[in-house]
């Protein structure tokens, strides 16, 4: 697999997680977010391996679009920046949740709705969605990044079989070893409460050795 441009929008928790993983690996990305202070200040940690740009430039320059951005601004995002995103490959770590009242997280949508199929009906002409990179919270992310001898595993979920090997090899670059669960109709399991997520279920990070068996 060829090296693909890739963009890292928004600069959250997961999205810093994300790029600093790229680049403690030495894989070039893009950064964006609508804070340009916030992401000026950002790149300048992450080194040659961070291409500061703004939003827009940034979607148009890349081939694979981290979109690092709330649930509930998928669709906004989708509509506003639709010329940009077209036949883009666009990875989704987003999990459709909010804080409830006793200090934990609830679900905004119905419990057997995911984030990956509502978010998937929003995509520009010639989009691909894939659910992936949101399956650990952003200190696993971090910490468990780049182990040895055995990597740690993050899951993901594609219709579209042909930008597999793109997504795999960005989980790779992040650190990670990548394992299939599915189409989008599965990414219910790899979202916050899922059986294969860290705040689900599954409850911990796992290698291949361990994940296999609960596919």
């Amino acid at each position: 697999m060829t090296a693909s441009k890739v963009a890292v929008i928004g600069l959250g928790n997961i999205g810093q997680a994300l790029a600093a993983n790229l680049a403690k690996g030495g894989h070039a990305f893009i950064a964006a977010d609508r804070n340009v202070e916030k992401a000026r200040e950002l790149s300048e940690k992450w080194g040659s391996s961070a291409n500061l740009s703004d939003i827009p430039s940034a979607l148009t320059a890349a081939q694979i679009v981290i979109l690092c951005i709330p649930f509930g601004a998928f669709s906004g995002f989708m509509e506003q920046y639709s010329e940009e995103l077209e036949g883009k490959i666009i990875v989704d770590p987003s999990n459709p949740i909010a804080a409830d009242e006793n200090g934990g997280f609830k679900k905004i949508i119905p419990k057997n709705e995911s984030a990956g199929e509502i978010n998937a009906s929003a995509l520009p002409k010639g989009a691909k969605l894939a659910k992936a990179l949101g399956t650990l919270g952003s200190a696993s992310l971090r910490k468990a990044a780049y182990q040895a001898p055995q990597k740690n595993v993050l899951f993901y979920a594609t219709d579209d079989n042909s930008i597999n090997g793109y997504v795999e090899q960005l989980i790779r670059d992040n650190g990670f070893d990548p394992l299939r669960v599915g189409g989008l109709d599965q990414s219910i399991r790899i979202e916050v409460f899922g059986d294969l997520h860290e705040f689900g279920a599954l409850g911990k990070v796992v290698t291949a050795a361990d994940a296999n068996d609960k596919i």
